[in-house]
């Protein structure tokens, strides 16, 4: 289909380029065209080993997507925050605490912070209650819309469903173009055969800023999202260019592409938190309208170390659980996405707070 083709999409206006003298992450760019011989994945593998020693975070060019093609995603990305009613999107309102599952919206105050330490209940879709991990009693401001890879798993809002087709290319493309090439670097940075980590990441397998007052900023200490974070189209957020992240979202790879609003902060091996800076469709991402992928392990696979890596038997395993104990990927990625915002956490050390989770100890960073 020729872009003449495509269904009209009023075009998204991205916020300016942060210009704050931040302290900004020297994080590796990683150049996947290189990736399409197998000397010049062996050398990528390397870098890529690194990164993720050193940062837990790199950018990714030559990805694929023209700058074209991911200002038309953006696009898209804002309609169904833009272009759709209240009503009809609480037709399509997520059930997280209920089914474990992100697909469809995560509405604006979903999650409510406790305040003064004490929980504070407060029912925001239907008679639902939550409690959001912020501070000082500040209701959410994000509001996301979630799409499985398979888009006709369920029903869509009007003004998307013609856009469905696109959304489907561009899931496929991460995973496949995307995705793949990454978990091929991996497994070979872990002198693993090369598609480890591609078997069991099947293909088939499973806008605008809404602003706080200054009180409310001061109680929530300017904290939006506590150091976390299908594909997700998302606003109210700030995130940074393409990055790929084992950080703390509950995958194994987090695909973001980037927007100029600096936004992601990094936690470095020294404890120090820096920013990521934009870089121009690299894969990050301002109002704030961001653009994700998600990516999970199929849902049987136990989240235990691939033991039999060369890597690993030399710099040794710190592990968090025995193997046998481990939970599998569907176990890890329900009890994420219902208990949070819904649960209690406990102080651990500074501003960091504490849940279990299946067995895991979950560190949420203020």
């Amino acid at each position: 289909m020729s872009t003449l083709d495509l269904p009209q999409v009023p075009h998204y206006v991205h916020a300016p380029v942060t210009d704050a003298n931040l302290d900004y992450a020297d994080l590796p760019i990683i150049d996947l065209s290189k990736a399409a011989t197998f000397e010049g994945r062996s050398a990528l593998a390397i870098q890529v080993r690194d990164a993720m020693l050193e940062h837990g975070f790199f950018y990714v060019i030559n990805h694929g997507y023209t700058t074209t093609q991911s200002e038309r995603i953006f696009d898209i990305a804002n309609v169904p925050f833009q272009y759709v009613s209240p009503e009809e999107k609480a037709v399509y309102a997520g059930t997280m605490k209920q089914s474990g599952s992100y697909q469809g919206y995560k509405l604006r105050q979903y999650w409510v912070s406790d305040l003064f330490g004490s929980r504070l209940y407060v029912g925001v879709i239907e008679s639902s209650t939550s409690t959001q991990h912020i501070d000082g009693g500040v209701y959410d401001q994000l509001e996301m819309y979630n799409v499985n890879r398979d888009v006709n798993k369920r029903e869509h809002p009007h003004a998307l469903r013609p856009l469905l087709p696109e959304i489907e290319k561009f899931a496929r493309h991460n995973h496949l173009n995307v995705l793949h090439p990454i978990l091929r670097l991996l497994a070979l940075g872990l002198e693993l055969p090369e598609e480890t980590f591609v078997n069991i990441h099947g293909s088939d397998a499973v806008g605008e800023t809404y602003p706080r007052s200054e009180d409310e900023e001061a109680k929530s200490k300017n904290v939006w999202l506590k150091g976390h974070t299908g594909i997700q189209f998302h606003r109210g957020f700030d995130r940074s260019s393409e990055v790929s992240s084992n950080a703390s979202d509950f995958g194994t790879i987090t695909i973001l592409y980037s927007q100029p609003v600096a936004g992601l902060q990094i936690l470095t091996p020294s404890g120090d938190w820096k920013w990521v800076k934009h870089i121009d469709n690299a894969l990050r991402q301002a109002t704030r309208l961001g653009v994700f992928y998600f990516c999970l392990s199929d849902d049987h696979i136990k989240l235990a170390p691939f033991v039999e890596s060369p890597v690993l038997q030399r710099v040794g395993i710190k592990r968090r659980f025995e193997d046998d104990a481990a939970p599998t990927m569907e176990e890890w990625r329900k009890g994420r996405t219902s208990n949070y915002g819904q649960s209690e956490l406990k102080f651990s050390e500074g501003n960091v707070e504490e849940e279990t989770i299946a067995g895991v100890v979950v560190k949420h960073y203020n």
